[in-house]
């Protein structure tokens, strides 16, 4: 079975059938997606993290099939009735509607119609009409009356038959398979709003009497539409046209000419598209809608978590944090270039006390006292205030003042981790500290925040949570194993997400750096409590050492390649520090002579690219950005302005961007440019530093229209 899961996926991807195989056994060996995306290129045909994911989850569903299609063999063989045609169509069916397509007749159902009907023996009848070649109906009806089996009259005997009619025409694989075509490409999707809600539900109120194709709306829509149905306010249908339906049933099933029969036909075909086939379509269309809207929510959300994770950082300075606030103070930290906390204060520059004077001179002395180079200032309330005062402080030398989004700061402040860090320190400084830590690396401190509470993407909390969680941690791992990890200074949060390390693990590497000191070299990991061969060499390509007595091991070169190195210097006549240094020595490399067996040209190139560059970070270049002088508050703005802004947010119906007025302003997905834009993502990313007019103002409902055309 195994064989011929491989030959589908291969077909169903595209895919070499000896990449499948490989992956797969990959999988098995206990390897990551980003391990095998680096460091088994040669074994997956240097398939990207993309790929090697679709293989495992499509994998994984065709096993979830497998599991059910062994159920539903061993339970329709349990009630003797698995003929040798239906184990044919059972085993040949490749997805899983047409298996439970094929396993409704054999269910065990609770009481219906059509059985309450066949137990009063009345599936003959049932037959008879169906064949629609009798015409003297009532006469063969009257035979079936039988007040002791409950069938009182002529009437009820042809009810029953129909009832037993209408499901077996809801069970036709050719009728399901053509009604499902048919919800598919016409299924008209109505909205309602439900009696008395109107004036609870304006949110939804540009769909109180709204209705479009089902399989075309937006994902956003969609998603929209079944929140407004699950909080009461909005009723939601979803069918193609009623006739279309119907014609398409008779066409089956009801012969031409017309007589008793075909009349009791009629009323069969239309019992069973209302009571049964209808319905079950429509959960199945609603179903098929809501995936595909919580399958594009997730991308879209993916794809802004990794944007904002690769942010390009500040890097290694002293950082001045300030965590903004009116009545509660501004709370003020300082850390040193590997992010520890080494003072904290509040201050109130801002009403009710006012005491901006005591306030500058604490920021100054601060500056001074700790070296300070860069100031990080959240961007929530009191921000743009505070960003003011600091641009107003003559300091000694240049330094840089920059607002953090602080989103989900607050998340990490009151967690475990936070906690555990800073025991004696409340929330306000630890939120402090994350803010400035933002600044510096935006990707180590927010793998220590649940990706959903960072504030991207759209819907969040209407899709599956466990496809959610499942993507967004996949694309952490991801971002945090191709940029590498320090592994003196990475937190266990970071380290957790490593390749083969895990939240165990990662601990017991933090502690064991507490107890010994710094790492001197990548074998070192190996004395660390239950961190055996398998975890050092899924993770040791990952972790760098920063100025090690072995130049590669701050680089990505794997531990598994360095005698491969090694035997490149020997035969150049120099040291390993030489051949990284020296392109003259590089260049002299003829990659043809290390070929091998286990290494191939994909791993030699990735060599050579890491001893040019060792241990780059692949992340761009920090740029500074500034809002508006002018701009403080949404009553500031004017139709017309042009302004700068930035991007904070990207959904499927467009972008989400701050413009330093504590309300972020949308540019819908027509204003995003002069041309047409399907895909937000074609124009903006996450962080991205862009210039908008300002086309809507509604003071009132907080909302900004933005515009980025020309």
């Amino acid at each position: 079975m195994e064989e011929k899961n491989i030959k589908r996926l291969t077909l169903e991807l595209g895919l070499k059938d000896w990449q499948v195989k490989n992956v797969l056994n990959l999988f098995e060996e206990g390897a990551t997606i980003p391990f095998i995306a680096r460091y088994r290129k040669e074994r997956s045909g240097q398939l990207d993290e993309v790929e090697i994911a679709q293989i495992r989850e499509s994998h994984a569903r065709l096993l979830e099939l497998e599991k059910r299609r062994t159920y539903v063999l061993e339970t329709i063989e349990e009630q003797g009735k698995l003929s040798d045609d239906l184990r044919k169509k059972i085993l040949s069916a490749n997805n899983l509607l047409r298996l439970e397509d094929l396993f409704m007749p054999f269910k065990v159902k609770r009481k219906t119609k059509a059985t309450i009907a066949r137990e009063k023996g009345l599936e003959p009848l049932a037959d008879i009409v169906f064949s629609q070649k009798e015409f003297r109906l009532n006469q063969i009806a009257k035979t079936f009356v039988s007040k002791n089996k409950g069938v009182k009259d002529i009437q009820a005997a042809l009810s029953g038959a129909r009832d037993i009619i209408a499901e077996k025409i809801n069970e036709d694989l050719s009728c399901r398979d053509d009604m499902r075509k048919l919800y598919k490409f016409e299924a008209i999707v109505f909205a309602k709003v439900v009696k008395g809600k109107e004036s609870e539900g304006h949110k939804y109120e540009s769909w109180f009497n709204h209705q479009e194709h089902l399989m075309d709306a937006p994902s956003h829509r969609v998603l929209a539409l079944l929140r407004g149905e699950q909080e009461g306010v909005l009723r939601l249908n979803a069918a193609p046209a009623e006739k279309r339906a119907l014609d398409l049933i008779k066409r089956k099933f009801i012969h031409k000419g017309r007589g008793d029969s075909s009349d009791q036909m009629e009323l069969a075909v239309k019992d069973s598209y209302k009571r049964l086939l209808g319905p079950s379509m429509e959960t199945e269309i609603r179903n098929l809608a809501r995936k595909k809207a919580e399958d594009e929510a997730i991308r879209i959300f993916a794809k802004n978590l990794r944007q904002l994770l690769v942010a390009a950082p500040l890097g290694h300075k002293y950082v001045l944090a300030i965590d903004p606030g009116f009545r509660t103070g501004c709370k003020l930290v300082c850390l040193n270039p590997e992010g520890r906390l080494l003072h904290n204060e509040t201050i109130y520059p801002h009403p009710p006390q006012s005491n901006s004077e005591s306030a500058v001179k604490v920021i100054q002395g601060l500056v001074e006292a700790y070296g300070i180079q860069a100031i990080a200032i959240g961007n929530g309330t009191a921000g743009r205030e505070t960003e003011a005062l600091v641009k107003k402080i003559p300091f000694m030398r240049e330094l840089l003042i920059v607002m953090v989004n602080e989103s989900g700061a607050s998340i990490y402040s009151a967690s475990k981790a936070a906690r555990r860090e800073f025991p004696n320190k409340d929330i306000t400084v630890r939120g402090a500290v994350s803010i400035g830590r933002r600044l510096m690396d935006p990707l180590a401190e927010l793998v220590k925040i649940d990706p959903k509470s960072i504030g991207v993407g759209q819907y969040q909390h209407d899709v599956d949570q466990n496809a959610l969680n499942g993507s967004l941690s996949q694309v952490v791992e991801s971002c945090v194993n191709k940029i590498g990890v320090d592994l003196n200074s990475a937190s266990a949060e970071l380290l957790t997400y490593v390749s083969g390390v895990g939240p165990s693990l990662a601990q017991n590497i933090v502690d064991y750096r507490n107890d010994n000191g710094p790492f001197n070299s990548r074998k070192e990991l190996l004395k660390v409590k239950r961190f055996g061969p398998k975890a050092f060499e899924q993770s040791a390509g990952f972790l760098r050492i920063k100025d090690a007595k072995n130049p590669l091991d701050s680089s990505a070169v794997h531990p598994e390649q360095y005698k491969l190195v090694e035997k490149m210097a020997y035969d150049l006549n120099c040291n390993v520090s030489d051949l990284m240094k020296s392109a003259s020595y590089r260049k002299a490399i003829r990659l043809d002579n290390y070929l091998s067996e286990e290494v191939g040209l994909p791993t030699l190139k990735d060599i050579m690219e890491e001893l040019e560059k060792p241990g780059l970070d692949p992340r761009d270049s920090f740029e500074v950005f500034s809002f508006a002088d002018n701009i403080h508050s949404i009553e500031d703005l004017k139709e017309g302005m042009r302004i700068p802004g930035i991007v904070t947010n990207i959904t499927a119906f467009g972008v989400f961007v701050d413009i330093g007025v504590h309300q972020d302003g949308l540019v819908h997905l027509s204003e995003l440019a002069d041309r047409f834009i399907k895909d937000p993502n074609e124009v903006v990313s996450i962080h991205q530093q862009v210039i908008v007019k300002v086309m809507s103002i509604d003071t009132r409902r907080r909302r900004i229209g933005l515009s980025m055309k020309a």
